[in-house]
């Protein structure tokens, strides 16, 4: 299934951002929070929902996310995406995010699931403009519970303007790479979390799963395994504690 979303927000005159165009397609639907409290919320909110079949291989599924200069965005997943066998090709999305001058992201997908068989690949592409905000959040389960994982392989790049701030690619499956114990610590979960907000914390930073280190030009990466993907996304909200930057945020509210 070959599938192609949009999403563009705008900062509004009195301070508030806004959803200005809005495209899905099956099978990826984006839907806006709605009520009171997103009323009051100065960023606008947008979940992504995928079908229960997705990512099934064969599947091509691109997603452009647009947010305007000062407008600010929290798009996140409802449910964890299982990555499935089918035909003999790839199942594959493509994310690409252009953050304006002193806009913000965050983008939080849930978990991915890589089952025995699926064949996954990813690609996370974000330009970030002068002063703006970016967290990206990548939970990866290697297999379902007794399973060995399929096949998967993720590359994020993030540009500060004509400045590169983070090429990786991040691989699952592979028999070498699994059998190592420098690879998932014998731990089943990987989350990586990028994040550029305000200040960048000066030096690497570590707890007993979960490490922050300072990028060279700008950003922060932090990256944690575990047992399950509670576990490893608490871990890394803890390695965020650490970065000033977001500490100060997430106190500030």
């Amino acid at each position: 299934m070959r599938a192609r979303a949009s999403l563009t927000v705008e900062r509004d005159p009195d301070g508030r951002s806004s959803v200005r165009e809005l495209r899905s397609q099956s099978p990826l639907a984006l839907v806006p929070r709605r009520g009171t409290a997103a009323g009051r919320d100065p960023a606008v909110t947008v979940h992504l929902v995928g079908s229960a079949s997705t990512p099934l291989a064969g599947d091509d599924v691109e997603l452009d996310v647009r947010v305007g200069p000062g407008a600010d965005l929290v798009l996140t997943g409802v449910a964890a995406a299982v990555a499935l066998p089918g035909t003999d090709r790839p199942s594959r999305l493509t994310v690409r995010v252009d953050v304006g001058e002193g806009a913000s992201l965050q983008y939080l997908p849930e978990p991915t699931v890589i089952t025995a068989r699926a064949d996954h690949r990813t690609l996370l592409s974000a330009t970030m403009g002068p002063g703006a905000r970016l967290r990206c959040r990548d939970v990866l389960v290697a297999g379902r519970s007794g399973e060995r994982a399929g096949r998967y392989a993720g590359t994020t790049r993030v540009c500060d303007g004509s400045r590169v701030l983070l090429v990786q690619t991040q691989e699952l499956g592979d028999a070498v790479l699994q059998g190592s114990p420098a690879h998932l610590a014998g731990r089943r979960v990987l989350g990586t979390e990028f994040l550029v907000w305000d200040a960048d914390p000066q030096v690497a930073s570590a707890g007993d799963w979960w490490s922050l280190t300072p990028l060279a030009h700008r950003g922060s990466l932090a990256t944690a395994v575990g047992p399950d993907a509670v576990s490893t996304r608490r871990d890394l909200d803890a390695a965020l504690l650490a970065h000033p930057g977001w500490a100060a945020h997430a106190v500030g509210g």
